[in-house]
């Protein structure tokens, strides 16, 4: 751990995640919590939620909201149903919550978060706009089993197949591994376009 604080260190860090950090890499870089403290006071740094800080002057995301989330819920979550749909530009429908996928022990109600505890492979997690999110074919996969209505699903993968975001082998694949209500909808999907 570094015994001065690096503001360039810190920068790169927020830089990759829309200007937001966390205590535990700030205190990586160097920031002791009387140092971020000082930063808030001074107006460098915004403190955003328990743990999560912004740079004061950095310039606004879009996923301003699922940055936090995703700070807030650990490294280890990942950025998931309909919420993964709004990363993709895969669905006209705003969540009402974040929803984020996180490992099992790690489960705590969070205000304005969704948490579901499913299991992910590496191949169902993807980086888009410096997000960890679940791949296109597993949220599909989830908002399908998750309830959200059949001609919303049908949107979505029309949308992605257009816009060369998953492949029919890809949705295939992952509905055989998931199941339940996506395999119907996504087979009916396909049978109607024979």
């Amino acid at each position: 751990m570094n015994t001065k604080p690096d503001y360039d260190q810190l920068y790169e860090i927020a830089e990759e995640q829309a200007g937001y950090f966390t205590t535990t890499q700030a205190k990586k870089v160097g920031f002791s919590w009387e140092r971020l403290s000082n930063n808030v006071k001074s107006g460098k740094f915004q403190r955003i939620a328990q743990g999560v800080y912004r740079l004061a002057h950095f310039p606004g995301s879009a996923y301003e909201d699922l940055f936090i989330a995703w700070l807030v819920t650990g490294p280890n979550s990942v950025i998931s149903h309909e919420s993964a749909l709004a990363v993709y530009d895969l669905s006209d429908m705003l969540p009402g919550e974040v929803h984020v996928i996180m490992p099992r022990n790690a489960s705590r109600r969070r205000k304005g978060i969704r948490l579901h505890t499913n299991q992910l492979s590496l191949e169902e997690i993807t980086t888009r706009a410096g997000l960890p999110v679940t791949s296109v074919a597993r949220t599909i996969t989830d908002v399908a089993n998750s309830g959200m209505s059949q001609e919303l699903v049908f949107q979505a993968i029309h949308e992605a197949l257009q816009r060369g975001l998953v492949s029919k082998d890809e949705l295939l694949a992952q509905e055989a591994n998931r199941g339940g209500r996506a395999k119907q909808i996504i087979h009916e999907f396909f049978v109607g376009r024979l």
